[in-house]
């Protein structure tokens, strides 16, 4: 029955016990048989390895007559994304906290998440069997933060099934029937401008895609929400954003595993095998559309053409939008003889990844290798992992930089005259930033108007690609908007890390009597290197932070080069501001001087912002002691080898070139 469907998911912080919890009632519902393996929805050997979740695994249970669909969601705010689908196709969400940590950053982003889609809210404090467990503090704090009664919170230990029975219960009792939340929310379904008409149109039916895999033997299977009607394995489906037709292979539920099924109904979450090549071929966010002949001749009376997509978006499922990378390094392989091994397991990871991005890319010190894009640091950090281990790949990661866009005083510049600056504008949804007016524009449809006030302006993801200064009108950075939760004691370290990095203050507020939330606005590019790292540090690992994507704004910035023996390195080179420039180039000639070995002659770090050189270091040359056979006598002789040896090193440094090995780029990451 369709009024029996519990739809709900599972948010808290990074190791708050979201899929230790997850486990105990697939156990307590008998779905699964007790796992010796760790948790059982984290499948990825890098999710065992790490013990956190990368990607949001659903699956269905029973319990007391009513049929569960759970999703468990990723806990860091570099897969905020998945957890937005995920909070999409759910009408409640358990709100874990972990009783000996409290409330924190990430926690709090994602109930404010939470409420904005109206679901049902059920606390759970989680580890009330540890001795450091402090549950009456905690719960007086999500009382305070989330106007609950502190009464109705439940205490749990995931870990050995204490109170999970209760949890499952008040599920029952509090979230609302998939069809009941549907119809009081029908609205947020449907985009502003769809008629009331088309909202109770018969014989079609809808699902949200909130997450897509790639399965070797399968091909893409898309995980979806059914919102209205039923789908089965004889229908013809429309995927509206990607525009793209399929007739489904297998339908069918998780539990957790993959179960066929003849259909699946509205409310209920399952997958759809499409048959498709890559997960760019049915994106998370996009709308499912089948609809039988009585639901193609009600269609037809309002005027849509069931053939086309414009028409056909009218019953699109709001919310969706492209993923966007916001961080981009230099991938190169270690070996130059792995490039062609590098590319494959690129276009396999995404195949299983669409948020990854990759063009080709060529430096001078590291040989052939491509520009990448993630979603964040720890996303980069876990695709460098699963190169290595799944496709056993040694590579180099550059410096990670932000996307700026750059308008150019110079319209000869020849990304300019080929007009493909205009194609990334588009492909990367950046135009919105540069355009007051708010259209959606495909590469086949540019008004004259727009393309002319686009043209002067390019997309830049690396310190190499910058222009000249004098070819720059204006640059515009990525803004971000960060929550810093951390104790009293430690405001003063965090106020001066954020100073540090050009952080704006917008505000502060208590949780509780020892800690504060602070908010504050910060360019992108401040915290995608080390700004955690230091976070951490400077609070003794006590504070916690999330991030959300902002906006551009005008900004005073240069490129930063860096020099070695006079030649750039463009795997150095990178975008600061101006009044960091300084510091920060001294800083890293410093250190090159450290990790470069030395050479038979002379070498000179520089760093220079255009034609300026704003610092310099030396590294001496390594020297053979030509006095050595020398046992006294006229000291001319001895001036004379000096002599010599100098307009060797002369010579030499003319002609030599400087090995930088490969493993420095990975020790200049961190600033």
């Amino acid at each position: 029955m369709k009024s029996n469907i519990r739809n709900f998911c599972i948010v808290a912080h990074i190791d708050h016990g979201k899929s230790t919890l997850a486990d105990r009632m697939l156990e307590i519902t008998k779905t699964l048989e007790k796992s010796d393996k760790g948790q059982v929805l984290d499948k990825l050997d890098l999710e065992q390895e790490r013990g956190i979740t990368i990607k949001l695994t659903p699956a269905r249970m029973h319990w007391k007559g009513y049929e569960f669909n759970l999703i468990d969601t990723p806990g860091h705010v570099d897969f905020q994304y998945e957890v937005s689908r995920s909070l999409s196709s759910v009408e409640g969400t358990i709100l874990l906290v972990d009783a000996t940590q409290g409330i924190q950053a990430q926690t709090l982003s994602t109930l404010y998440m939470a409420i904005d889609y109206g679901l049902e809210i059920i606390p759970v404090l989680n580890k009330i069997d540890l001795p450091a467990a402090q549950p009456e503090r905690v719960a007086e704090d999500i009382e305070n933060l989330v106007g609950i009664d502190k009464e109705q919170i439940i205490s749990v230990s995931a870990k050995t099934g204490e109170n999970v029975d209760k949890v499952l219960d008040t599920i029952i009792d509090k979230i609302e029937s998939a069809e009941s939340f549907y119809e009081q929310n029908k609205s947020k379904f449907f985009l502003p401008s769809s008629s009331e008409q088309l909202k109770n149109t018969t014989g079609v039916s809808r699902a949200l895609i909130f997450d897509s895999v790639y399965d070797k033997y399968k091909g893409v299977v898309a995980y979806v929400k059914v919102l209205d009607g039923e789908f089965t394995k004889k229908d013809t489906i429309n995927l509206l954003y990607s525009e793209n037709q399929v007739v489904p292979s297998q339908i069918g539920y998780f539990a957790p595993d993959y179960i066929p099924t003849d259909s699946i109904k509205e409310g209920q979450i399952g997958y759809i095998v499409t048959g498709q090549k890559s997960v760019r071929e049915a994106k998370i966010g996009d709308t499912m559309l089948s609809f039988n002949k009585t639901g193609s001749e009600n269609i037809k009376a309002q005027n849509i053409d069931p053939k086309s997509y414009k028409d056909l978006r009218n019953f699109a499922i709001p919310g969706f939008k492209r993923m966007k990378p916001f961080v981009y390094s230099g991938v190169y392989p270690m070996q130059a003889s792995d490039y062609d091994k590098l590319k494959d397991a690129f276009e396999k990871l995404v195949l299983n990844d669409s948020a990854i991005e990759y063009d080709n890319e060529t430096s001078s010190a590291l040989g052939h290798g491509f520009r990448a894009g993630f979603l964040g640091t720890l996303h980069m950090d876990i695709t460098r992992q699963r190169l290595e281990k799944e496709y056993d790949i040694q590579t180099v990661f550059t410096i990670p930089n932000a996307q700026y866009l750059v308008k150019l005083k110079n319209l000869s510049h020849d990304i300019i005259k080929q007009g493909t600056n205009i194609t990334k504008l588009i492909n990367t949804n950046l135009y919105k930033h540069i355009i007051e007016e708010d259209v959606q524009l495909t590469l086949g449809d540019i008004p004259m108007e727009i393309k002319e006030s686009l043209k002067p302006w390019i997309v830049v993801s690396s310190g190499g690609q910058m222009p000249n200064p004098g070819d720059i009108d204006i640059i515009l950075e990525p803004y971000s908007s960060i929550e810093v939760v951390g104790p009293q004691e430690y405001g003063g370290e965090v106020m001066q890390l954020c100073n540090e990095h050009r952080g704006i203050m917008q505000g502060m507020e208590s949780i509780d009597e020892n800690r504060i939330l602070r908010r504050y606005k910060i360019p992108l590019a401040e915290i995608i290197v080390d700004f955690y790292d230091k976070l951490k540090s400077n609070t003794q690992g006590y504070a916690t932070m999330n991030y959300e994507f902002l906006g551009y704004e005008q900004s005073d910035l240069v490129r930063l080069d860096v020099l070695v023996n006079h030649e750039p390195v463009e795997a150095f080179s990178m975008v600061v501001h101006k009044d960091k420039a300084y510091s920060l180039g001294k800083s890293i000639v410093e250190k090159l001087k450290d990790l470069i070995p030395k050479h038979m002659f002379p070498i000179p770090l520089q760093a220079s912002i255009g034609n300026k050189v704003i610092a310099r270091e030396n590294i001496p040359a390594l020297k053979k002691d030509v006095l050595a056979k020398c046992y006294g006598g006229d000291v001319t002789r001895k001036r004379k080898l000096l002599e010599k040896q100098k307009e060797g090193k002369k010579k030499m440094k003319q002609m030599g070139k400087v090995s930088v090995p490969n493993d420095i780029f990975l020790k200049m990451i961190s600033r």
